[in-house]
């Protein structure tokens, strides 16, 4: 299978060659993905073409609705009623561009709102102009993608593969688009592993939901094993996805891989974070893989006057730092499982470690943690092999949570290292150079079934993670001395420098009280040179000395020039005495202050995990 997908996908990217000259390496993704999906679909309704296009000769003008009637001779939820396929396009050269807007134009309106986020028209246009169309469209004719030769599995390895070239070509995250299959199958085995009975029963109805879904490949391997467990349960998948080329992948696929189409149907375009499409659902399994560190500026508006909104929206417990949006994603899910007198949801999410340990006390992300652990969602946390994922070498984890745990894993949480767990691959893909195999996912998943300590998994009370943070200060001790170096700062000092300025604008005024400040600077330096040079290392006896010099000369320091005095005067010195305040206690040096983590019985301010 692996060696079909990778030529296919080989195949396919070397169509790039004859982009070369027109299109810039950003936008070859125009022109390869649109027409991969076309060739697809063109291959899937190819048996059934010649009986649709009778059925559409025989009713058009007759039936107001012919929708039934032809996805009924399709075999799908879709249809194209053009006479063209890829061959006939290919047989009249002079008019093919506009043989191929005509075909496009043929897919039943389902199919083609889901092909117009491609763009595919200007594209088209840019082809043909560039006299690129025939040979592009030619090379993909020699491509069969039927189900019958590409299963759908393989589909999908193939338009993750190519997104996989696009992106690493361009150094972008192609973690947003998809998720190795394997860390998928684990998670998806995380989600079912306590619901092995209730799947094996008759009439069993499971939903299932990724708010990132990317080309949908947790939601179909879900499908797949909810199916393998019982062959008569009935799935029905859910997302929404943010990328529009991803979208199109996801729906179209989805839409090729059943009669019925209604899985595709369920697949929503637009911000889950600003724009959630499936609001009024709740589902039984959740899982996905949200963008790494990515900011949520442009879902800030929306998601600030949500979280205004308290524990009635989703983002009551608090808000992460707008660089990174993962949590906003965990809280979202936490907010759609099915209420536990529904039967409750359970959710999978793959995320780097800043939700584990970026934010101090108090922080946004502390209150989030903290949220989560008072409600006693999180069961597990894995630790994943490092090198595992296509866009990132980076640890990542694996967060299992539900609202209806067993009752032994009440009020306690797992943390299960699976960094060992890994094998080298053959060829790196990306920074992917590790994988698991299918063994070790069936390790990681049967350590988390067990719920026992061992060499690889740690049980802790929910209460263990909870921190707070004191603040340990250290006492202020400083020294005072006249000394040429210290006068010098005091002369640098800006409130020392304010008394020879003003800030009238009257000319004459201005000079005024400018020279009267200037004479108040040489009378308090004139005053401090007429003290002893000692080196006063208390506080009192300093002051006390200022205070006579000041009386003795009859100058009057007022509280700004005073406090620049004693700053500038003073060198912090472990020796000295302590300084204390008016009431008599020790001041704290702000430079040595300090803070410590200490458990959250043990008083302060909490920080979680």
């Amino acid at each position: 299978m692996s060696n079909n997908f990778s030529e296919k996908a080989s195949f396919i990217w070397s169509i790039a060659n004859l982009l070369r000259d027109t299109f810039k390496r950003s936008k070859y993704q125009d022109v390869m993905l649109p027409l991969t999906v076309l060739r697809r679909i063109d291959c899937v309704l190819e048996p059934t073409k010649e009986t649709v296009l009778e059925v559409y000769a025989k009713y058009k003008g007759k039936l107001q609705n012919l929708a039934p009637q032809l996805s009924k001779a399709s075999g799908f939820a879709f249809y194209n009623t053009s006479p063209f396929t890829f061959e006939r396009l290919l047989q009249d050269a002079p008019n093919l561009a506009a043989n191929l807007n005509a075909y496009i134009n043929g897919f039943s309106d389902n199919m083609r709102e889901v092909l117009e986020k491609f763009d595919f028209r200007n594209t088209i246009a840019k082809l043909d102009e560039a006299g690129l169309l025939f040979l592009v469209l030619e090379r993909f004719k020699s491509i069969d993608l039927h189900p019958d030769r590409v299963t759908n599995l393989e589909m999908g390895y193939i338009f993750e593969e190519l997104i996989r070239r696009f992106n690493e070509a361009l150094n972008e995250n192609p973690g947003e688009h998809f998720t190795p299959r394997e860390v998928i199958r684990l998670m998806v085995n995380l989600l079912l592993s306590q619901d092995q009975e209730a799947l094996s029963q008759n009439h069993i109805v499971r939903t299932v939901y990724d708010p990132c879904c990317g080309t949908g490949g947790m939601l179909t391997i879900a499908k797949e094993r909810i199916l393998e467990i019982n062959p008569r349960a009935e799935s029905h998948l859910f997302g929404q996805e943010v990328n529009a080329e991803t979208f199109a992948v996801c729906k179209s696929d989805l839409y090729m891989k059943s009669a019925d189409g209604r899985d595709a149907e369920n697949i929503k375009y637009g911000s889950t974070l600003s724009n959630d499409q499936l609001a009024s659902m709740r589902f039984d399994y959740l899982l996905t893989n949200p963008p790494f560190g990515k900011e949520w500026k442009m879902d800030e508006t929306a998601v600030r006057a949500e979280a205004e909104r308290g524990y009635a929206g989703r983002f009551g417990a608090g808000l992460p730092r707008i660089s990174d949006g993962q949590l906003l994603f965990l809280m979202h899910m936490l907010a759609r499982m099915k209420a536990t007198h529904q039967g409750g949801g359970h959710i999978a999410i793959v995320m780097n470690g800043s939700p584990l340990f970026t934010g101090d006390a108090g922080s946004g992300e502390t209150e989030i943690r903290r949220w989560i652990l008072e409600n006693d969602f999180l069961e597990a946390i894995i630790a994943m092999p490092e090198q595992l994922f296509y866009n990132t070498g980076i640890a990542t984890y694996v967060w299992v949570l539900t609202n209806r745990k067993e009752r032994l894993r009440r009020n306690s949480v797992q943390l299960i290292d699976g960094s060992s767990f890994w094998t080298p691959m053959k060829k790196s893909l990306g920074d992917k150079r590790r994988q698991l195999s299918s063994e070790q996912i069936q390790a990681i998943t049967q350590i988390y079934r067990n719920f026992q300590e061992s060499e690889y998994s740690k049980i802790f009370d929910t209460e263990d993670f909870g921190y707070r943070k004191i603040t340990v200060e250290r006492p202020l001790r400083l020294n005072f001395q006249v000394s040429p170096e210290r006068l010098a700062r005091l002369q640098d000092h800006k409130a020392f420098q304010n008394l020879a300025e003003s800030k009238k604008k009257d000319a004459r005024q201005k000079a005024f009280e400018e020279t009267a400040g200037q004479k108040q600077q040489e009378a308090i330096l004139d005053l401090l040179t007429v003290m002893p040079g000692t080196l006063f290392q208390d506080r009192p006896g300093f002051e006390a000395a200022l205070n006579r010099a000041a009386k003795t000369r009859g100058l009057k320091l007022a509280a700004p020039i005073r406090k620049a005095i004693l700053a500038a005067l003073s060198e912090r010195d472990e020796t000295a005495e302590i300084c204390r305040d008016a009431d008599g206690h020790p001041e704290p040096d702000p430079d040595l202050r300090d803070t410590e983590q200490v458990r959250a019985s043990q008083g302060g301010h909490p920080r979680l995990l």
